[in-house]
């Protein structure tokens, strides 16, 4: 146990802070501060040393040079009960410290809103991570407090143990301090690299806040767990879960695929709904409501849509609500929601419900991560799109109906496991082919879930019969091209680029197809 008599108050973030002090102070804790903090403990009535007071130096240059100090540093480094540690408080009149509170000035939140160099480098904390490293390393003796989350928490501890807190807490607390140190550091150099145009640094770190736990992860026998970055982009990160079950791992994962893909679709000119399975889509469809989006979405792969995630680009209304929980669904998630579309989906207890407050921008710049054994991969954002550098290479040109079907297919195909063969017709997906390890076997795939959606429907044709195809890449050889075109398509995209281009344009020509090539194309792996 440690009898907390001294403690140093210094935040940015004065959430709970008055609170935290008057509980402090009751227990009868002196209380040391600084510039702001030290204002609004007094204007609070409560009764606070300067800083300044202790080390006989003002606080100077803007605030920069304030606690760095040995009679700051001093009282938090100190190892009580060494002989030589009490000797030199002593002798230099340095007073224990053996509480700190201390958060960082706003620097990922300052960057985040695009505020201009000089303001982010001015916003870099100095004074708060050396405190907090200081407290931290000296845990066996200093209470550290850098998450007013955890301020009734210490409180409550001290009440309980006559003003003192346990060694078990005071380890929980500076674990949770170096780590909060760690990512601040990260977030600088991270916007360092950044802003100097440093795509590859010699270091760099990914940091998190922990959103929550998960029961486990992919699978049982794994852990998981939900951590948020900086990152200032709608999603699953900022979604407020409504109702339904806890989220897992896989529930997690495939909403922020199908949410991804839905945002590829401007709200203002259509519809948007995507289902996704596996983080693959087995249905997306544009439309001009959400309802009928769901209904051409669902048409694609109704086997499959069972137990799915769906994604809107629009705020979830009434008549789509009714219509999506006919089939058992795991997730929904949009951008907002009616209260009568809330009252629709509440009759299902289970299935949850994710607002996410707004869309992700498909073009906006940004990095993903995959980890390997021993290290990570660390790449930009898929945000290209492919409308200006189209090539018609074919014989025939595809119709203005067909021009429209095969960007929507090559969109889709964009967020599809490679191999990825996507057939559209009327702005829904008709079969969709994915993560095979062959071009032609993906085609195929994608075809037959065509003839069992058909089956389904009781109709005589399969769905891909008129439509157009997708590729995500180019195809090696002219079996895929003409897979596709057995399947009944009249149209085709893809990136081009392979040595046998001239067959398959041959192969296209042959059979009566336009072709389009777009110069770019989508694996995801």
């Amino acid at each position: 146990m440690q009898k907390i008599a001294r403690a140093l108050l210094s935040v940015s973030d004065k959430t709970g802070l008055v609170d935290f002090a008057r509980g402090l102070s009751a227990q009868g804790v002196e209380l040391i501060s600084t510039g702001g903090t030290a204002k609004a403990l007094r204007d609070a009535g409560l009764k606070v040393i300067d800083v300044a007071e202790i080390t006989q130096v003002p606080e100077m240059m803007d605030g920069r040079v304030k606690t760095l100090h040995p009679k700051i540093h001093g009282g938090l480094l100190a190892v009580r009960g060494k002989e030589s540690h009490e000797q030199a408080l002593k002798d230099h009149d340095i007073p224990k410290i053996d509480l700190l509170a201390v958060n960082l000035y706003p620097f990922e939140s300052t960057a985040g809103s695009g505020a201009d160099f000089a303001a982010c480098i001015e916003n870099i904390d100095i004074g708060g991570p050396a405190l907090i490293r200081a407290g931290a390393k000296n845990h066996a003796s200093v209470t550290v407090v850098v998450d007013p989350a955890d301020y009734l928490r210490v409180l409550d501890e001290m009440e309980k143990n006559g003003g003192a807190t346990t060694p078990e807490l005071r380890k929980e607390l500076a674990a949770k301090a170096f780590a909060r140190t760690g990512a601040y550091d990260a977030a600088i150099g991270s916007w360092f690299a950044e802003t100097i145009g440093n795509l590859t640094p010699p270091r760099r770190v990914i940091a998190g806040t922990l959103f929550g736990a998960l029961r486990y992860g992919e699978n049982p026998h794994q852990w998981g767990a939900f951590y948020r970055t900086a990152e200032q982009r709608f999603g699953v990160a900022t979604a407020m879960q409504v109702q339904g079950k806890e989220l897992s791992y896989n529930n997690l994962n495939d909403a922020d695929a199908a949410y991804e893909l839905v945002a590829e679709f401007e709200p203002g000119a259509s519809a948007a709904v995507a289902i996704i399975k596996h983080a693959n889509p087995c249905g997306v469809a544009v439309a001009a409501t959400l309802k009928e989006a769901y209904a051409k979405a669902l048409a694609c792969d109704p086997e499959s849509a069972f137990g799915g995630v769906i994604a809107l680009n629009r705020s979830l209304d009434a008549d789509a609500a009714r219509e999506i929980v006919e089939i058992f669904t795991e997730v929904i998630i949009a951008p907002d929601a009616s209260d009568e579309a809330k009252s629709i989906i509440a009759g299902k207890n289970n299935l949850r419900l994710l607002l996410a407050g707004g869309l992700p921008d498909p073009k906006a710049p940004g990095l993903t991560f995959r980890s390997l054994s021993g290290g990570f991969l660390v790449q930009a954002r898929d945000n290209g799109v492919a409308e200006a550098d189209l090539k018609i290479v074919t014989k025939r040109t595809p119709t203005a109906a067909e021009l429209a079907d095969l960007m929507f297919a090559f969109t889709v195909a964009k967020h599809v496991k490679s191999n990825a063969i996507v057939y559209a017709k009327d702005g829904a997906t008709v079969g969709i082919g994915a993560g095979q390890m062959s071009r032609i076997d993906s085609a195929r795939m994608a075809a037959w879930k065509g003839e069992q959606a058909a089956k389904a429907a009781g109709f005589k044709t399969s769905l891909t019969e008129g439509s157009v195809a997708a590729s995500d890449a180019f195809f090696p050889f002219p079996d895929g091209l003409q897979a596709i075109a057995a399947a009944g398509a009249t149209a085709v995209i893809q990136p081009g680029g392979a040595m046998r281009d001239a067959e398959v344009i041959a192969a296209a020509d042959e059979a009566g197809l336009a072709m389009v090539f777009t110069g770019m194309r989508h694996f995801r792996h």
